[in-house]
């Protein structure tokens, strides 16, 4: 890779990538001569697979046999492996190829004297300029070169870890003195853009108590990519996680998975891999998270190599999930009777819970009659209304309401609701209740 130069200069610069050189393959034109002349159903047969090889030996010539001039077995399998197509040998890098956000950008540099006389004192800079940034990755200023000699050549390598997509330009400048003692400043810009590797979906799914969080990652690259690590690094108030899949083939093997840890495949050209994870907020009590807005869970950290063992590494951005609904004041089931009989009344322990920095109340509990025109078949036993005196800030109540079921089967407890009497101001009521109501 080379830029162009500007006016005439005695000095000239080269890059090339430095990067792992890929397999020499070649493309497999060699064959079995057995399935010339016979199927495969042939090795059904015991006795007349025992017979073949020796049969077709006697017309093909030894494969090593260097006397053999006519080159009549070049096309025959020698090995099982030669059908592979691998020869042994590895390929260097024959253009700058692609380069990915999350690589290691490594390049070798030569600064050339292609004149007929020696240049001296030479002050090279080399820096990777993006949309945002300058990244300065080599500056001799301080202990400048001091020849280059006519013909000769300084050579060095810079490395800049990728973080940014987009266009790129290595900017390499060299100020020295020429033959004739004047003082030259010489850039050349070589440009180059990086891709994403991979991209990443995230879903988010809330059940309860417990959050979901599902990664996709696919695979953009044109090799494939071992994904070494891709952890989830939760918030300050959520803890993590990983489900897998069931994994009882592995369990003797329990020393061995602590020492090496299989990678996990993505194909090239597409491939994806799912991920997915278990958070939970780290305290019991949701209320004493107070997030306003948006409720940020955390975000992925993923490495991985290519073929031949280069890394690559990217972390995604933060990852939001359902917003928190700040609660002033919440109420919370505790525990319900397992066996609850028709026209037996019951209690139901329930918790009221002040999470505001002040004092609430005093509060009515009652049974609240949205759905008028559906008939109530849990009601409350006795006075239709619950006193319950004032909260203190951050403070909490137990206590427990008496109920009685009119009809049997599979009911529901709707429409406990909180008021405070003192703001004129109803809450969120407890979610519905499933119960049985059994004879007596």
């Amino acid at each position: 890779m080379s830029g162009t130069p500007q006016g005439t200069h005695s000095l000239a610069f080269r890059v090339m990538r430095l990067c792992k050189p890929s397999f020499h393959v070649e493309p497999p034109l060699q064959l079995d001569p057995t399935d010339l002349l016979v199927g495969e159903d042939i090795f059904d047969d015991p006795l007349a697979a025992s017979h073949l090889p020796p049969l077709i030996s006697r017309h093909v010539a030894n494969p090593i046999d260097s006397s053999d001039l006519s080159y009549r077995t070049r096309f025959l399998l020698h090995h099982p492996s030669d059908s592979m197509g691998l020869s042994g040998l590895l390929v260097l890098p024959q253009s700058f190829g692609a380069i990915y956000l999350g690589e290691t950008f490594c390049s070798y540099i030569s600064i050339n004297n292609s004149s007929n006389f020696e240049v001296r004192d030479i002050i090279i800079k080399a820096e990777i300029q993006t949309e945002r940034q300058r990244i300065l990755l080599l500056d001799t200023s301080k202990s400048p070169v001091e020849s280059i000699r006519a013909g000769g050549r300084y050579d060095f390598i810079v490395e800049h870890d990728v973080k940014e997509l987009g266009a790129h330009t290595l900017v390499c400048t060299a100020l020295y003195n020429d033959g004739d003692g004047e003082r030259k400043y010489h850039p050349q810009f070589f440009k180059f853009s990086v891709s994403n590797p991979l991209s990443v979906r995230t879903k988010v799914r809330a059940v309860k108590e417990t959050t979901y969080l599902e990664a996709c990652i696919e695979n953009h690259t044109k090799s494939n990519l071992y994904m070494d690590q891709v952890d989830f690094e939760p918030s300050q108030h959520w803890s993590s996680t990983v489900l897998k899949a069931n994994e009882n083939h592995l369990v003797g093997n329990d020393s061995t998975r602590g020492i090496f840890k299989p990678p996990i495949l993505i194909r090239s050209g597409g491939g994806i891999y799912n991920f997915l994870y278990k958070l939970r907020l780290s305290s019991q009590d949701s209320g004493q998270v107070k997030v306003e807005g948006t409720n940020i869970l955390g975000k992925l950290q993923i490495t991985w190599r290519t073929n031949l063992g280069e890394p690559g590494r990217l972390q995604t951005q933060q990852i939001l999930g359902t917003p928190i609904a700040r609660k002033d004041v919440e109420l919370l089931l505790v525990e319900v009777p397992s066996v609850i009989n028709l026209d037996r009344p019951f209690s139901v322990h329930l918790n009221l819970v002040n999470h505001t920095d002040t004092k609430l109340g005093p509060f009515e509990v009652f049974l609240s009659q949205n759905n008028s025109h559906e008939e109530k078949v849990v009601m409350i036993n006795g006075l239709q209304t619950m006193a319950l005196p004032q909260l203190e800030a951050s403070g909490s109540t137990d206590f427990h309401l008496n109920l009685i079921a009119t009809k049997l089967g599979v009911r529901r407890i709707t429409g406990i609701t909180v008021f405070d009497t003192r703001e004129k101001r109803n809450y969120d009521p407890l979610p519905d209740l499933e119960i049985f109501v059994d004879m007596d």
